[in-house]
């Protein structure tokens, strides 16, 4: 190698590590960035050198990436802030003004909070995307691999519709010995919530009234309007089948038209039409059925509260939002309803260390990093979503001073090449004299 193929060879040794060193300086300084990712400057030899002799050799740099490696967790205590836990990023757009098919990006920066409008956005400003769930409660079937059915997360204020109810069972436990007696007491009573077509809620009443026959209760239902039926209700008494429903008997209906009262003695299961619309409210209600204890049943003890399962519910508005670990927004409404709202999808790549870099810690697709799929978190290799922090910048600042160290004396022993070269050229000049 001659000697100005010697100072070339300093000459690629200070730009290669002042390369270095900007990319550490970049590290430092985003330390505590959400989301950030370092990056790191990684020397290759630039020239060859041929058997026979030299040619220009010295150093270059390739710009390597650490995106698969995770950041510290960092609480925060806010429901909307994320955590990726794996591989995967969140899709985020700058402008969603703009349409959601354009402009979307990557990022693991998950500080996300509710604008003005209820829409996530993160500290850099980038809107959270995903899928919407449908008024069903099902996600149905979305593209995965491009960013056709995103649309923005928004958790403003919304209400949904209630419900009518259209099926009421009940179950429970009646004291035996209140049966049988010359005066039997009094009937025991329980009231039944069901909600409208327009989710407004109203009640049914049950009365047990025991009988002076053995194991027998005349069982009567009433609601708005009045009465509208009763049934005589025998318990078996003894045997494996002992305390549950033995027969059905002296069906009768007391409602007036257009309300209706009819009763299946075969399953136990009332069929009611209530009078409340222009279209009267059909529902059907089960007390058990002949030699079950999935119902009314009927031991010796104390009158045990009846429990009810209805369908149904009433109009209820948004209080709250969660997040579960497999990316679902969860609406917490006023009714007690919990509904899922959108699905966070995770991007995962064939190379995630090869995606291009941008402003704000974000990433876009790149030849290095193959195409994109959004993975339902905690499926597959996509990572799952922790609520309630943000992931930090993965940089190890003692392993960046570290590195500052090295790159500042290999600097400066590539500066010493330069002048040493520079004295033997001199020498070389000064022989002429």
């Amino acid at each position: 190698m001659s000697i100005s193929s010697a100072m070339a060879a300093g000459v690629s040794g200070l730009t290669a590590n002042s390369n270095a060193v900007e990319r550490i300086s970049n590290n430092i300084a985003n330390a505590d960035t959400a989301g950030y990712r370092r990056s790191f400057a990684q020397m290759i030899t630039s020239g060859s050198t041929a058997a026979t002799g030299s040619t220009s050799a010295g150093v270059a740099t390739t710009i390597t990436h650490s995106n698969t490696t995770e950041g510290t967790f960092q609480e925060t205590s806010v429901a909307s802030n994320l955590t990726i836990n794996g591989s995967g990023f969140f899709v985020v757009n700058s402008n969603i003004d703009a349409g959601y098919t354009t402009g979307n990006m990557f990022t693991r920066d998950g500080s996300f909070a509710p604008d003005e409008k209820g829409n996530l956005v993160n500290g850099a400003g980038l809107y959270l995307m995903g899928f919407a769930y449908g008024a069903d409660g099902e996600l149905g079937a979305v593209d995965r691999s491009s960013f056709a059915d995103l649309e923005p997360i928004n958790v403003a204020s919304q209400s949904i519709n209630g419900s009518a109810t259209g099926a009421i069972g009940i179950s429970g436990t009646l004291p035996s010995q209140e049966t049988g007696l010359a005066t039997p007491g009094s009937a025991f009573t329980t009231s039944v919530e069901f909600y409208n077509d327009l989710g407004e809620a109203d009640r049914l009443t049950l009365s047990f009234q025991p009988t002076a026959a053995d194991d027998t209760w005349d069982v009567t239902i009433s609601g708005p309007g009045g009465d509208y039926g009763s049934v005589t209700m025998t318990f078996n008494n003894s045997g494996p089948n002992a305390g549950s429903p033995a027969s059905y008997t002296n069906v009768t209906s007391l409602a007036t038209a257009p309300a209706g009262f009819a009763f299946d003695v075969a399953t136990g299961e009332v069929s009611l039409t209530i009078n409340n619309g222009t279209t009267p409210q059909t529902m059907t209600m089960s007390l058990g059925a002949p030699g079950a204890f999935d119902g009314l049943t009927q031991f010796a003890g104390d009158y045990t509260p009846m429990k009810v399962d209805a369908d149904g519910s009433e109009s209820g508005v948004l209080t709250s939002v969660e997040f579960d670990e497999s990316g679902d927004v969860w609406g917490i409404f006023d009714n007690g309803t919990r509904k899922p709202l959108y699905s966070v999808p995770l991007a995962t790549f064939a190379n995630a260390n090869g995606l291009a870099t941008s402003n704000n810690s974000t990433f876009q697709v790149s030849g290095e990093s193959g195409d994109f799929y959004l993975g339902a978190s905690g499926t597959g290799e996509t990572g799952s979503l922790t609520s309630g922090g943000i992931e930090g910048s993965n940089v190890d600042i003692a392993q960046e001073l570290t590195s500052l160290i090295q790159r500042q004396r290999a600097y400066s022993s590539n500066a010493k090449i330069i002048t040493t070269a520079d004295e033997m050229l001199n020498e070389t000049v000064n022989l002429k004299r």
